[in-house]
């Protein structure tokens, strides 16, 4: 696929940001062909077009080769890259991270630990840790129940089920806690979300907010479907995603990404 040049993007005056799983990927974590050739269509027509996701930058490589795509807000928007270079980073904080580790260790609950290059487990052979992120098609990480002593930690993932998460919500409050699977959730700075990453990186685009789209299915993407100019929610999204968004297309799995594009009169 071309990429735009840089100075069609400086000069585009909309910005599309798109979340993967769920939306850029379909059910079968695959990305459809009316998916890529509406990617395409967009760039042709001067939309700034950008990935917001909690997967960590080293997860979706290809899918930003795919697309020609190299901006994109990482981590639920603790990590985002403008044209290839970092402007905004929000790491945990290393001395909360530690207390939380202590005590899921305690409750026998293990953590994945992320940043931008590569991921680490606390222990080996849960099954926990093995189902969740199968489900994403990614094989069990190394394992290295110190590695956030050794760089900074983005993003981490704390497996336990249902409402067991309550208890670190109340006892470890410097982060915030969204399940994405039944069985893992993700860990982040308190207050972090992809809508704050986003105005991150308009600003960097010099962009405004209004002229902003966003596309997500999941509850992580809940912020940034109702803070953006046009929030637009897939018909497989949660129910709370489709309440604050301004438009609800249709499933991944019926090209609804497409749909929408063309529905919206973004081409």
């Amino acid at each position: 696929m071309s990429k735009q040049s840089l100075e069609e993007k400086i000069l585009a005056e909309k910005i599309a940001f798109f979340d993967i799983d769920g939306t850029l990927l379909n059910h079968d974590k695959e990305l459809p062909v009316s998916t890529i050739q509406a990617i395409k269509d967009l760039q042709n027509n001067g939309v700034f077009c950008a990935i917001a996701t909690g997967r960590a930058p080293f997860m979706y490589e290809q899918i930003r080769e795919t697309l020609g795509i190299d901006s994109y807000v990482s981590f639920n928007g603790q990590y985002v890259v403008f044209e290839g270079k970092p402007i905004y980073k929000n790491p945990l904080s290393y001395e909360h991270l530690e207390e939380l580790h202590q005590d899921a260790h305690k409750n026998n609950h293990p953590m994945v630990f992320m940043n931008e290059k590569g991921m680490r487990a606390t222990t080996e052979e849960d099954h926990f840790i093995k189902e969740s992120l199968s489900s994403l098609h990614f094989q069990y990480p190394a394992v290295d129940h110190k590695f956030y002593h050794q760089t900074e930690i983005y993003q981490s993932l704390l497996f336990c089920e249902g409402n067991e998460i309550d208890y670190y919500r109340d006892c470890h409050q410097k982060f915030d806690y969204i399940r994405w699977h039944e069985l893992s959730c993700d860990v982040l700075p308190s207050g972090g979300s992809k809508a704050e990453g986003i105005k991150q990186m308009i600003k960097a685009a010099n962009l405004d907010l209004k002229d902003t789209y966003a596309f997500g299915d999941g509850l992580n993407d809940i912020e940034m479907l109702s803070e953006v100019g046009t929030g637009v929610a897939m018909g497989n999204a949660v129910d709370a995603a489709k309440q604050v968004s301004d438009y609800v297309t249709a499933d991944v799995a019926e090209d609804g990404l497409a749909k929408a594009i063309y529905e919206l009169k973004l081409l």
